[in-house]
């Protein structure tokens, strides 16, 4: 294999804040504790197919696949990157990676090639994992990785000409020995691809103190070893990880879904007695839709989280009355930084906020200026925590662009997202400084779709706003002003546009405007142009 091109990733700049006396070991060390201590317990239900795992089991598959990292050349830093559906494999594959010191890139099956291969070559990526369901996404890039040759590319789940198969890669004996790697808090632990289709998209990384401290607050809310957590988001996100690494570290129980589907998600949380789940305001919309919602025993559900977009009241309401169990609304971003959280059962007057700072946890506005902002005033949201990223990989200007320093010399994360905090502390979401999109759970960057159409020749100018969209949440729309004289109509447009785009990103429609509102200053008023949809 290639050296590692990476920079010394433990000299990448920390910016949260010290904790005393704090204690840290590693994840994979406290798992290996639990396979002993509770070793018949299950750690993994497969959603398809039922296929159990004890954490006796988990771990020696881990341990096995960790040795043979090892073995491989992977020491602690290095990266490893999968790109698969959820499943025991890749669980299996994600724990091995952090067992052998390595960090984990999960890859988005929603990306283009190109786009993946953008990510992959960022990465530094040693290793490449596919599952047989993005087989044909990998195909066509595997002879343009710049640093992973089709040797170090295996099979994750199948068995095919020109792959090397996982577990023939393990070989016959292996080794089910914990692996001998000393593992520091500052070590990398993942890195989180953001979405782009214009260059690379930014790699978030994050480290062992930021979800060392993540596991400890998010345990307090019962995602423990008693929990049994129905994972229907996928890995590559953020989202996925605050609750399923918790119920991990603890020895509780996860149930996979490979891929969301509303009715089997209320199959699978009858079947197991699902205590916890963390789901995306979309999904919770679609859940509560399905016609016979009220025939199925959810009464073993203790908690429900909501994160990635705000989850309106409307929605709080219902599932409060007919879903049992509370519901813990949850704002942050993916960089870490800022983090409230909203109990709605404590809190019924205050369901159209997102909460307020958890524990340790800073939030502030600023306005254009960087000032601080009273109480009430509406202003960018800032905030610093305990699970902070690291750094943006490889991109020093672009992680000074995300911070903001106080004029007591705290460092802050600026989230592009702007709002009010009232009286009590409480933080209310007014609209998106970026004009982010948030569709399915997943951003979705107005400018690199905006970027994309005004590549085409009939185009002279286009704004793209969300619209509301009872799939997805919000769905993205473009408002096209085009060139005089031009001949493409608006479904001729999006189809062109959505050839070019990743699949989460595609246009749900195309609209001519004569012409786009603009402020005096020339900006496009994106507000004025959502109102007559929302």
């Amino acid at each position: 294999m290639k050296p590692s091109a990476s920079i010394a990733d433990t000299a990448l700049p920390v910016y949260a804040p010290e904790v005393a006396n704090e204690q840290f070991e590693p994840i994979t060390i406290r798992m290996q504790r639990i396979a002993q201590d509770r070793p018949d317990h299950i750690a993994l239900i497969a959603g398809e197919g039922g296929q159990t795992l004890s954490w006796r089991e988990l771990m020696n598959d881990v341990n096995r696949l960790a040795n043979r990292l090892v073995a491989a050349g992977i020491t602690p830093g290095d990266k490893v990157a999968g790109l698969a559906e959820n499943s025991i494999a890749y669980i299996t594959l994600y724990l091995a990676t952090l067992a052998a010191g390595g960090c984990m890139v999960p890859l988005s099956a929603m990306a283009s090639g190109e786009t993946l291969r953008l990510m992959i070559d960022d990465s530094d990526a040693k290793l490449l994992f596919v599952s047989n369901r993005n087989r044909a996404l990998a195909e066509p890039i595997r002879d343009n990785l710049s640093n992973i040759p089709r040797e170090n590319q295996l099979a994750l789940d199948f068995e095919a000409a020109e792959w090397q198969n996982m577990a023939h890669w393990i070989g016959q004996n292996p080794d089910d020995s914990a692996p001998s790697v000393e593992i520091t808090p500052d070590h990398p632990f993942n890195i989180i691809y953001s979405s782009g289709t214009t260059g690379t998209p930014k790699g978030i990384l994050h480290d062992h103190r930021m979800r060392s401290r993540q596991i400890k607050r998010m345990g307090t809310y019962g995602l423990d070893g008693d929990a049994i957590n129905l994972v229907s988001t996928p890995l590559y996100s953020n989202t996925t990880l605050v609750s399923a690494l918790p119920v991990l570290a603890h020895g509780g129980t996860l149930v996979l879904m490979a891929k969301f589907n509303a009715h089997r998600f209320l199959e699978l949380a009858e079947q197991y007695k699902v205590t916890h789940a963390m789901l995306v305001p979309v999904q919770y919309q679609r859940i509560l839709a399905e016609p016979d919602f009220d025939t199925f025993d959810l009464s073993s559900f203790k908690l429900k989280l909501s994160t990635s977009a705000p989850l309106r009241s409307g929605v709080i309401a219902e599932a409060m009355r007919r879903w049992p169990g509370n519901i813990r609304e949850v704002y942050g971003l993916t960089e870490g930084g800022i983090s409230t959280s909203l109990d709605c059962a404590a809190f019924p007057d205050k369901w159209d906020s997102v909460g307020c700072a958890t524990e340790g946890a800073e939030i502030l506005t600023i306005d254009d200026e960087g000032n601080p902002l009273p109480t009430g005033e509406i202003g960018e949201i800032v905030g610093r925590a305990g699970a902070m990223m690291r750094a943006y990989y490889k991109r020093e200007q672009q992680t000074a662009d995300i911070l903001w320093t106080s004029p007591e010399g705290k460092v802050f994360y600026r989230s592009g997202d702007m709002g009010r905090i009232d009286e009590d502390g409480f933080l209310y979401l007014l609209d998106r400084r970026k004009d982010m999109i948030i569709s399915g759970g997943f951003n979705i960057y107005a400018e690199d779709l905006e970027r994309v159409l005004l590549q085409h020749e009939d185009v002279s100018d286009v704004a793209v706003i969300g619209i509301p969209s009872d799939h997805w949440g919000e769905t993205p729309l473009a408002l096209v002003v085009p060139k005089t004289g031009a001949e493409i109509n608006p479904e001729a447009l999006r189809a062109w546009a959505n050839e070019r785009l990743d699949k989460a990103q595609r246009l749900a429609a195309v609209e001519f405007r004569n012409e786009l509102p603009r402020s005096t200053i020339g900006k496009i008023l994106k507000r004025e142009l959502r109102e007559p949809y929302w």
